[in-house]
């Protein structure tokens, strides 16, 4: 008589690494992204600019690439309205090509200009108010200085500086009119912070990492001044 075999099975444990929710991931711009140019489905390039350390020991090394995408993109209006641009951060791909979903969105960016991060994670571009009222103050000056000279040449002074000063202020209000507020921009070497709102789960055996990696050599973006666009909007 045969005993029956007896199959032993035994649970396989697989060792995970853990980036917690709350942890804060600092990133650095490889490309350049604006809504000038940017449309839905763009890619968009950045690597960590700080080590993650997760129980004592780094799981992500500075210079992690981590690849994203543009989800929205929005110019600002010509009257009101600023840029918006939403980025959606997808993937991160590790120096020994392993790769782990993110979901993730921006919640803060150093962009050398005006820009902000709202509660959804949207970049939002700087207003342009003081540029405006200063165009609109500088073409009405210019008019009525002009107006001024023509009247006295005529022989009517305060006549001439008013029609000058209509004429300059109609031009000024046209200038901001007829152009759009500055764009929303993440210039090259803009530092872009993210907030992990989940547990991220890594291979153990796959983020053996014995440094902390290697720190870019992207100088961050010069210092901006908002700018409305040139072109008419049609």
């Amino acid at each position: 008589m045969r005993l029956p075999v007896l199959a032993l099975i035994l649970p396989i444990h697989c060792s995970a690494a853990e980036i917690p929710p709350g942890s804060h991931v600092l990133l650095k711009m490889v490309n350049s992204v604006t809504t000038r140019t940017a449309k839905e489905g763009d890619y968009v390039y950045m690597r960590t600019a700080s080590p993650i350390v997760s129980a004592g020991q780094v799981v992500v090394p500075e210079g992690t690439y981590v690849q994203g995408v543009v989800s929205q993109s929005r110019q600002s209006g010509r009257v009101k309205g600023r840029a918006e641009m939403m980025i959606k951060l997808t993937t991160m791909i590790f120096p020994n090509a392993y790769m782990v979903n993110l979901n993730a969105v921006p919640g803060q960016a150093g962009t050398g200009g005006g820009e902000t991060v709202n509660s959804e994670g949207k970049v939002v571009g700087d207003s342009d108010k003081k540029g405006d009222l200063g165009t609109v103050i500088g073409t009405t000056e210019a008019g009525t200085g002009v107006g001024a000279g023509v009247g006295a040449a005529a022989g009517h002074v305060g006549e001439g500086a008013g029609i000058g000063a209509g004429v300059g202020l109609a031009t000024g209000l046209a200038a901001v009119l007829l152009t759009r507020g500055p764009d929303a921009e993440l210039p090259r070497g803009s530092t872009v912070e993210a907030v992990i709102d989940r547990p991220i789960f890594l291979d153990a055996d796959k983020v053996q990492f014995t440094g902390p990696g290697q720190a870019s050599a992207l100088a961050g973006p010069p210092n901006r001044e908002p700018v409305r666009s040139s072109r008419i909007p049609f």
